[in-house]
């Protein structure tokens, strides 16, 4: 009797037990961290021992009379915008072509692929070279195709040239990735559906347009979800380029370097906090508008 209780308790805690460690990691690691910061962002604080509650002034000041955070966030969407309307037809027009049948043509997907494989910091070391004024690749390459001695462009001093140099970097960085998605996307769509499209009579825009697009579009809308996260939470790159640069610009700055810089470097943490749940917000908000569109889109259709 005792051991078939004994049976029945492990059967019925077995779940349970399988799930603890993932619970009390999840809850030691993710879910403290993420209240302690909601309740920090009531806080005025100079470093971790002076703390006074404030509610949501921290709130207030950054989206009232914070002017230095609204540039961040403009910068920010200005650059997340940019970067999914170039990322997405970029990586869809590479796949298109890597699909097709062409010498070295799994050479040339590692290729586009492996600059996914190394970080922002690194990414960042190299265009700082190649966004030399003088002599780097890049403005050899621009005076080259101009036709005339360029003598020097300021990528990375350049108030108007800064943030198309943060995309370019970020472009070449993360096109390899959508690539992949989108080559995998091409290739589960049905073949007899061009060939039975190509009988009718369609032309390549048609069979594009009514075959290609509906099947990949949940992986299209995938992609833009994600582009468009990874571009609001943009930090290491534009930080690293600007650093290295000696850049003192405002208009590289993001939301990420601007929370970066009053909670680590000016030590405001209240503050701080209070830019990433805006941010968390910010997200949000674009996220269920994304999908909203998409679903919108669907019933069009």
């Amino acid at each position: 009797m005792n051991a078939r209780r004994l049976w029945h308790w492990q059967y019925r805690s077995a779940p349970y037990l399988f799930l603890a460690p993932f619970i009390l990691l999840f809850a030691v690691f993710g879910a403290w961290p993420l209240a302690r910061s909601l309740m920090l962002s009531f806080f005025a604080s100079v470093g971790p021992g002076q703390m006074r509650f404030v509610g949501l002034g921290n709130y207030r000041f950054l989206i009232l009379h914070d002017r230095v955070f609204w540039i961040a966030a403009l910068n920010t969407t200005g650059f997340a915008v940019a970067y999914v309307l170039l990322y997405i037809p970029l990586s869809l027009g590479l796949a298109l072509l890597l699909n097709r049948r062409l010498r070295l043509r799994s050479l040339f997907r590692f290729a586009f692929f492996s600059t996914t494989l190394v970080g922002q910091v690194f990414v960042a070391v190299i265009f700082s070279q190649l966004f030399d004024p003088r002599h780097g690749i890049i403005s050899l390459t621009v005076s080259f195709l101009s036709g005339h001695a360029i003598t020097e462009i300021n990528w990375l001093t350049d108030p108007n040239l800064i943030l198309p140099s943060i995309l370019i970097a970020d472009l070449w960085l993360s096109i390899g990735f959508g690539m992949i998605y989108f080559l995998a996307a091409l290739q589960a769509v049905d073949p007899q559906l061009y060939e039975a499209a190509a009988v009718d009579g369609a032309g390549r825009f048609r069979l594009f347009w009514h075959i290609t697009l509906p099947g990949i579009r949940p992986v299209l809308i995938f992609l833009a979800l994600v582009g468009t996260i990874n571009a609001f939470q943009l930090f290491e790159l534009p930080w690293v380029l600007l650093q290295s640069s000696g850049s003192s610009s405002v208009r590289g700055l993001t939301i990420v370097g601007y929370l970066f810089l009053k909670g680590f470097q000016q030590g405001d943490l209240g503050n701080a906090a209070a830019i990433g749940w805006i941010l968390v917000a910010l997200l949000a908000f674009v996220s269920l508008a994304q999908a909203r569109l998409s679903g919108l889109s669907r019933a069009v259709s």
